[in-house]
């Protein structure tokens, strides 16, 4: 029995090798004693024993040496795409601190960066902005070339089936299937969209006794990668069920059942966003229909071809 850490699964497939029966526990969802103040290793061991002989301990599900490394490229890009907005802060202060603002639309446009690539500066200052824009042009080259690394993956298997598939959700396209994928490895593990919901985090919490009932937000305890894909995905259902050219290609040569089941994604999660944002916020509503558009997900993940049916997406 191995806690769960940031060093991998490394010593985990050790083991495994060695003929040594080892199991991952979740470290968020050890029980832990209020009142218990003290913690050494040697108590931290006996605990964890007891826990796991009483079967009070979750195991996590350990993913292969090729998952992970797909894991990885998927969030080495979402790295980079954090970087770059890093990046484009410091161009933008540095044009800040020097009086320099482009006047005509929005920055970043093709129009910005011929702006900004005709800036002159002296002294210090060229060097300054030179870094900061080239820094900035690198991480961008980074970010084109893991993408297209990603696509490439996505078009082979064992991906390229369930990619097919995803895609013709809408607001899915291949850089959320397999980021959806890849964070979720065997789909088969969740036995209804439920727990799919509840691993990603879009259950609502609640704190009720006696009579009194009081749910609040989401939990936020689960995968937040795929949490944010599904609530990005989610903001397309605001438009009516009208799809697109590029929607319409995905679907093609996919199986019936899956563009009806994403046919009827498209109606009802519309349906459900603009009953929501009526008397809620449409930034509260979007993560109400990313939990049913979850539920979409696990259906087409689902290995049963009889889920893909009309449901509510509980």
């Amino acid at each position: 029995m191995l806690r769960a850490g940031g060093c991998g699964y490394v010593l985990q497939r050790a083991m495994k090798e060695w003929g040594v029966a080892c199991e991952v526990i979740a470290p968020s969802l050890i029980p832990v004693r209020p009142g218990d103040r003290c913690k050494t290793d040697r108590r931290d061991a006996i605990r964890l024993a007891q826990l796991y002989r009483a079967g009070e301990l979750t195991p996590i599900r350990v993913p292969s040496d090729e998952e992970e490394r797909v894991r990885s490229l998927v969030r080495c890009r979402e790295t980079l795409t954090r970087e770059i907005l890093s990046s484009r802060h410091y161009v933008l202060k540095f044009l800040q601190t020097r009086g320099l603002r482009f006047p005509d639309g929005r920055n970043w446009s093709a129009a910005y960066w011929r702006w900004l690539r005709g800036l002159a500066f002296e002294g210090p200052d060229a060097a300054t902005f030179s870094a900061y824009v080239e820094l900035l042009e690198y991480k961008l080259v980074q970010r084109d070339t893991v993408g297209a690394r990603i696509e490439e993956i996505a078009l082979k298997d064992p991906y390229r089936e369930q990619v097919g598939r995803l895609r013709c959700l809408r607001g899915v396209d291949t850089l959320t299937a397999i980021t959806i994928l890849a964070e979720l490895g065997d789909a088969r593990r969740f036995k209804s969209p439920r727990q799919l919901m509840a691993y990603l985090g879009l259950t609502v919490r609640e704190h009720s006794s006696g009579s009194a009932v009081r749910r609040g937000g989401i939990t936020k305890a689960g995968n937040a990668r795929c949490r944010r894909v599904l609530v990005e995905a989610a903001w397309n259902y605001r438009f009516r069920a009208r799809p697109s050219a590029r929607l319409l290609e995905r679907r093609c040569a996919q199986p019936p059942e899956v563009v009806a089941h994403a046919e009827r994604a498209e109606r009802r999660l519309h349906a459900r966003f603009a009953k929501l944002s009526v008397r809620m916020a449409p930034a509260k509503a979007v993560v109400a229909v990313a939990r049913e558009l979850a539920g979409f997900v696990w259906a087409i993940l689902s290995p049963d071809r009889r889920h893909l049916h009309p449901h509510d997406g509980r």
